[in-house]
């Protein structure tokens, strides 16, 4: 199939890059556009200008100022949404490792091509998660000038009247500590940190060689464990404080009544409530919990206990949630039954067959038990969607399609249904983006551009041809 080779390296990052600003020597320019951090020397090069008339454009050695490369715009292209007209040019033939200016129509940019060019970025991008942690001071010799006191300790936090049981009426005082905060608040969810982990998780066994090297400089990297386990320890913790212990059932978020202003952590005075359990948390919980079970138990010395631990919470999680296969998080009608009100992120949905799917998955590649492979196969989607928080689908698949998955006949099979859906979606994804103003697949319509896209289209796109990369190459 036709997958390009610098899509894999998209992907990757794609997994990663959730709130970070790594900083680059890179000159910023409004006509020219090209990658600002720097190129692979093997990988494609692109760069666009902002204009639809270009003889020829060259590369110079920003060292000795010597013209290395000469080159003509590849195509010409009328964006249908903005209706700008773009000019692509390829540059791939500089393979050399080095510091280089792209020259054309009097503007000029620079650039690295180098090994490992988008290291720092993966590094700042993991490293973005350690500053939303929760309840510790984020100390200077980690952070640097983002040290911030620690906020919301979270040791006193109310049970909500709905999330009221006879073993935790309304107003119980529980403890709730650790996890990380939210993307734009100071809460703590359950489905979209389910979510986040189990992408982070899928994406570490596809390269544990390569993220057991990596060191973020986090409280825990002097450890046996890889950093971003490490990371997702830290929320794993905290979501293990979300469960009911009485019948295995998971509260949906720990929050506020009404979102914090613009101020710091410490600052913050209202009080936190744990609210309403929920379908959906209770099977990103499963889920995660039974792939963090595998990928923890080679790291016994530094968490003891914590795989079996994780294990039998996902299997008691996944069993409250086949009891309740309906419970699904509905603020508006949350709010109608039940005080205080609450106005923070619903993350809810009206569905559960993507996420009965994606535990059941992980259930049976933890436990190898028939009924979670017979629960998975019976829930599984026809058709590859993108994953995200509202759409685990492709979390379970890419469990099925793990390169080193030791499968029986039957689940191999299975495995290559799976798989045949998802080569389809990425061929269909890739359609015509050679063609493209931007030579990229995404941002070519306007439907492509909407509130979270970058993270909720445009990287979970990237990590799907990731994987489609990976499955043919």
């Amino acid at each position: 199939m036709k997958i390009i080779g610098y899509i894999a390296l998209f992907g990757i990052l794609s997994s990663l890059a959730v709130a970070c600003t790594p900083s680059t020597s890179v000159i910023s320019n409004d006509v020219v556009r090209l990658n600002q951090l720097g190129y692979y020397p093997n990988q494609e090069k692109i760069a666009v200008i902002d204009s639809g008339k270009v003889e020829e454009f060259v590369i110079l050695d920003a060292v000795s100022g010597e013209q290395v490369f000469v080159g003509k715009s590849l195509y010409t292209a009328k964006s249908a949404w903005s209706d700008k007209t773009r000019t692509t040019l390829d540059f791939s033939a500089i393979t050399t490792p080095g510091e280089y200016i792209l020259k054309v129509n009097g503007a000029s940019v620079a650039f690295p091509v180098k090994d490992s060019v988008l290291s720092p970025l993966a590094d700042a991008a993991l490293k973005s998660f350690y500053y939303q942690r929760t309840a510790i001071p984020i100390e200077e010799q980690y952070a640097g000038q983002w040290s911030r006191l620690a906020g919301h300790p979270d040791n006193h936090v109310l049970i909500h009247s709905s999330a009221a049981s006879p073993n935790r009426p309304a107003g119980t005082i529980v403890s709730s500590s650790k996890g990380w905060y939210d993307a734009g608040d100071y809460n703590k969810y359950i489905v979209n940190s389910g979510y986040s982990i189990g992408l982070m998780q899928s994406i570490y066994q596809l390269f544990p060689d390569y993220f057991s090297r990596q060191k973020i400089n986090i409280p825990e990297s002097d450890n046996h464990t890889p950093d971003l386990l490490d990371e997702m320890h830290y929320n794993l913790d905290w979501m293990l404080t979300m469960q009911d212990p009485a019948d295995g059932g998971v509260y949906h978020k720990l929050t506020t009544p009404f979102f914090e202003g613009f101020v710091k952590p410490v600052d913050c005075k209202q009080q936190r409530y744990i609210v309403q359990k929920s379908v959906t948390a209770a099977l990103d919980f499963a889920a995660v919990m039974a792939q963090a079970s595998r990928l923890f138990a080679s790291y016994e010395k530094d968490y003891p206990g914590f795989s079996k631990r994780a294990l039998l919470a996902a299997e008691k999680a996944y069993a409250w949630a086949e009891k309740h296969p309906e419970d699904y998080y509905n603020q508006n009608l949350l709010n109608q039954k039940f005080q205080p009100e609450i106005a923070t992120g619903e993350y809810g949905d009206t569905h559960a067959d993507d996420e009965f799917f994606w535990a059941a998955t992980e259930l049976y590649f933890s436990t190898r038990k028939e009924i979670y492979r017979e629960e998975a196969i019976k829930k599984a989607p026809k058709v590859y969607t993108a994953p995200g928080w509202g759409n685990t689908f492709a979390l379970g698949i890419f469990a099925w399609l793990q390169p080193d998955r030791k499968l029986n006949e039957a689940d191999r099979r299975f495995a290559v249904s799976l798989k045949t859906e998802l080569l389809k979606y990425a061929d269909k994804v890739i359609q015509g983006a050679e063609q493209t103003p931007f030579h990229a697949p995404y941002g070519n319509d306007a439907k492509d551009f909407f509130w979270g896209c970058l993270a909720e289209k445009c990287l979970n796109q990237g990590v799907s041809l990731m994987y489609a990369y990976i499955l043919t190459h």
